[in-house]
């Protein structure tokens, strides 16, 4: 029992490390580069749509190398050591540009390092997510392991997130990008040596490229649970994205009580998750995964109508709690769609599965930078120094109204996705 305690907790806590660099650049991109340095709110939709094109090429590849690979290190743990020091030199990077970089120049910049901090996050991502089915095999292994690294995520998430506002006002951008950039990348190593994958057989078949498309495109569980997660993933994105411009704008009050907010939605998030992964195993994953996106999405509204800090803190706790059944659902999905992958053509390829399910994710790019177009059509909210004649309204539209329409959407996808009875229960042969 404590040797699968260790194991659950030494992969587990690997999401407190990859959480930290990308919730950090996710975050903060749009307010250091919009309101500090310049870029128009246009500018930064453009970098947003482009990079969902990159994803598009990149995460299939990935995914084919990392199942492709047989060395004595293992499939994923070669690509989890080589990219995590250039993920933490991306994010270190992105936050340190030349202080007199402007125009075009700043704008390449800019998009240069937010797609290179981005491709090798998906690299790293899609190795350690390929881990999970192969570690875990029981229902009920997943269930709380998923519920632990989902827990360290939201611990990172408040280091990253909640906190930074605090810690760039007193150390800069640049230098929270390096601790935040060493931290993540310490805790990717560790997990990386600890974990030890499911070991290969010399004769085991490789996963084909074009095979495993071909699967892919005619998976429709995959497509469904895919799009559902990248309209959920937009929304949450959008939260990230959009609470510092709501905190300056529309409350109007001091920068750093974002801090307030983002701890408001991560730390319910925490003691709730527990919660939800008791539902899993209590009830079926399908209703509990749907409740938890409804829920996610009506705790918009509320949030809608928040005027000041406090109401404000109230509507950012109830989505913590939507925001915490998804997150401890979602995975379990994916987790699902993979047994069934490898049952139906006996070849294991959870790297291609995990990076396709990364590139539906980040399809949320899509949506965040319409949303960004949106706001600078509908609002005249260009940048930090021409915010347009209704800046409140524009933050609000961002944190609320686009997330709750993809919420919805989010839902109703989820209703075209369900199990056999046989498929309930993970292959344990």
């Amino acid at each position: 029992m404590a040797e699968n305690r260790m194991k659950s907790f030494n992969y587990a806590i690997g999401m407190f490390g990859t959480s930290i660099p990308i919730n950090m650049l996710k975050t903060y991109a749009a307010i250091f580069y919009i309101d500090k340095m310049g870029l128009t709110t246009i500018q930064f939709a453009q970098i947003l749509f482009l990079y969902t094109f990159l994803d598009a090429i990149d995460n299939p590849v990935y995914g084919y190398l990392s199942d492709r690979t047989r060395s004595r290190w293992g499939r994923r743990r070669p690509w989890l050591v080589l990219s995590t020091p250039l993920l933490v030199l991306g994010l270190i990077a992105f936050f340190s540009p030349p202080v007199a970089m402007a125009g075009n120049l700043l704008l390449g910049y800019c998009m240069f390092f937010y797609m290179f901090t981005g491709t090798i996050d998906s690299v790293i991502n899609a190795n350690y997510g390929a881990l999970f089915p192969e570690l875990f095999r029981t229902d009920g292994e997943r269930a709380s392991t998923n519920a632990l690294r989902q827990a360290f995520q939201l611990v990172a998430m408040i280091i990253s997130i909640a906190l930074t506002p605090l810690v760039a006002k007193a150390l800069g951008y640049q230098m929270t990008s390096i601790v935040y950039g060493l931290l993540g990348g310490i805790v990717i190593i560790y997990m990386s040596f600890s974990s030890r994958e499911v070991d290969f057989q010399e004769d085991e078949e490789k996963p084909q490229l074009w095979d495993s498309i071909k699967s892919l495109l005619t998976n429709q569980k995959f497509w469904i649970a895919g799009f559902a997660n990248a309209f959920y993933s937009a929304a949450m994105s959008l939260v990230l994205a959009a609470m510092p411009f709501f905190v300056k704008y529309t409350l109007a009050i001091p920068d750093g009580q974002a801090t307030l907010l983002f701890a408001s939605v991560l730390l319910i998030a925490i003691a709730c998750v527990a919660v939800w992964a008791k539902l899993v195993s209590k009830f079926a994953l399908i209703p509990v995964w749907r409740a938890t996106l409804v829920t996610l999405a009506l705790a918009f509204i509320p949030l809608y109508f928040a005027n000041s800090l406090l109401t404000a803190i109230v509507g950012s706790a109830l989505v913590g709690f939507g925001f915490a059944g998804v997150i401890t659902t979602m995975d379990l999905i994916g987790a699902k769609i993979m047994d069934e992958d490898a049952r139906q053509h006996n070849v294991r390829r959870e790297g291609i599965i995990s990076n396709a399910m990364g590139f539906m994710n980040r399809l949320n790019g899509l949506f965040t930078s319409a949303a960004f177009l949106l706001v600078a059509r509908l609002f005249g909210f260009e940048s930090g120094q021409n915010p347009g004649p209704h800046p409140d309204n524009a933050a609000r539209f961002l944190l609320t109204v686009f997330p709750f329409v993809l919420m919805v959407i989010s839902f109703g996808f989820s209703f075209f996705i369900n199990f056999d009875n046989k498929d309930l229960k993970t292959a344990q042969e």
